[in-house]
């Protein structure tokens, strides 16, 4: 039986890790949408066409090394403007979406556009402030020489072209259950997204 759980909302909020936890818990299969434009976005830092490299993604291409790197991060919210390359995503995403076995699908537009007719929506959110803080040190953890300034404006940049973008704008459905990460710890976030699943379950 399909059972799709949309789960969106900005940049180091905390989606991923509240996604994969959930789908775990759940038994679903989970797909960080997010990739699928890092992808096309590092295939376009490469000296490809970006609606080309959307129109011909597969799913190996998600396994680059490269994905998660600043530059790349950029390079994804710049395509995702891209409305051929948006309408070349959405077949695959919508795909996974029904799959049998249940899917959790993380990324900016699940509840409001790919899959508006999920059963279960959570915008995750949190200032900010908290979202730089978290993506400088995760950043700096891995080696890279940058300061908590840079990672506050580039986190603001990249909200503010979400937010604002005419295709697809990055928002709360009008049935999502809204989680705030901005005070609670991993495992608070988790049993917050869960119990609001849940409730979706038994109605």
């Amino acid at each position: 039986m399909a059972f799709t759980i949309a789960i969106d909302g900005p940049a180091a909020a905390g989606k991923g890790t509240i996604s994969k936890a959930v789908a775990t818990h759940f038994g679903f299969g989970h797909l960080d949408t997010g990739l699928l434009y890092r992808a096309v976005g590092a295939k376009m830092l490469d000296g490809d066409d970006p609606v080309t490299a959307a129109e011909a993604l597969d799913v190996s291409d998600l396994d680059r090394e490269d994905l998660r790197t600043p530059e790349v991060a950029q390079a994804a919210s710049k395509v995702a403007v891209i409305a051929a390359v948006r309408a070349a995503l959405v077949d695959f995403q919508r795909a996974f979406a029904r799959r049998s076995g249940g899917a959790v699908m993380d990324g900016r537009d699940i509840g409001t556009v790919i899959c508006p007719e999920a059963e279960a929506k959570l915008f995750v959110t949190a200032s900010a402030e908290v979202r730089a803080r978290r993506r400088f040190l995760e950043l700096t953890g891995k080696g890279s020489v940058i300061t908590l300034d840079e990672v506050l404006a580039d986190v603001k940049a990249r909200d503010e072209r979400d937010m604002n973008r005419a295709e697809a704008p990055l928002r709360p459905a009008d049935d999502a259950v809204i989680v705030d990460t901005s005070t609670l710890t991993i495992d608070e976030a988790v049993a917050q997204a869960i119990a609001a699943i849940e409730a979706r379950q038994t109605r």
